[in-house]
């Protein structure tokens, strides 16, 4: 648009130079001037339409090059607004990337400064915590009469998840060493043939939304009010996700944290 414009510009000014070159060709006398000393009745009438078409041409050129400077300069002007915009945003984000990394490195080191006996305790508190979370969960009879059918796409899909089992959480992975969460999901319907939004938020906020009792493998469940986790689910009231950094993708129980709601890429 800027070197468009700019073109646009160098063209009306070469437009203008002709027509002072061409009034200097006639030795400088302006048209007004030659229509005045004429005594051709037919040259007055022959000059002084060509002197009304010279001058409004004149002015329309010269309207011309102050719109189109106009418009170079507004353009110009947004440009360099929205330049300012968008690296405020990367440096934004850069530094919200940044601080997530450095809470996950924090938590990573007061977790390894555990003695061995008391990090295996804490294990086993978050598994009976869980237990008793999925037991809670199956005990409502939300999974009675589910039919446990997937797609080929689906089948393909969870395949592909639970071949990630034992593979590292890492914040902000896709694969194919570690995964966060919703890079599991993303990658797993990727290799089922479907594109999927790369978060979990965007995952819930974008794909279409189905009941619990319509769920089916290959769904993906979206955990806490925020919907800041996702896993798959893969039947039998299980799903295989990428819990938290320090933990391996794993399976676990569907109702072992609180469910937000299912969506389904397909």
């Amino acid at each position: 648009m800027i070197v468009d414009g700019r073109e646009k510009i160098e063209d009306l000014k070469a437009k203008a130079g002709a027509a002072a070159r061409a009034q200097y060709r006639n030795g400088g006398l302006p048209d007004g001037a030659q229509l005045i000393l004429t005594n051709d009745p037919q040259i007055f009438l022959d000059t002084a339409g060509r002197l009304k078409e010279g001058a409004k041409a004149t002015t329309d050129l010269l309207g011309e090059m102050t719109r189109a400077q106009a418009e170079l300069d507004t353009y110009a002007k947004d440009a360099s607004a929205n330049w300012t915009k968008l690296e405020a945003n990367r440096v934004k984000q850069a530094k919200a990337k940044k601080e997530i990394n450095d809470r996950i490195d924090a938590a990573k080191k007061l977790e390894s400064e555990l003695a061995a006996e008391e990090r295996e305790r804490l294990r086993r508190l978050e598994e009976q915590a869980q237990l008793k979370a999925q037991t809670t969960w199956l005990g409502t009879g939300v999974l009675d009469g589910l039919k446990e059918g997937a797609t080929p796409e689906g089948k393909k899909a969870v395949e592909f998840a639970t071949a990630q089992i034992g593979k590292p959480y890492v914040w902000g992975a896709e694969g194919p060493k570690s995964y966060d969460c919703s890079g599991l999901t993303q990658r797993s319907w990727g290799a089922a043939g479907l594109d999927i939004p790369r978060t979990s938020q965007e995952q819930w906020r974008l794909l279409p939304h189905v009941d619990i009792k319509d769920m089916r493998p290959g769904d993906l469940i979206v955990y806490f009010k925020d919907a800041s986790h996702i896993g798959m689910y893969v039947g039998n009231g299980m799903i295989v996700h990428a819990p938290r950094p320090g933990r391996n993708v794993t399976l676990a129980g569907a109702g072992s944290m609180e469910i937000l709601g299912v969506v389904r890429p397909t």
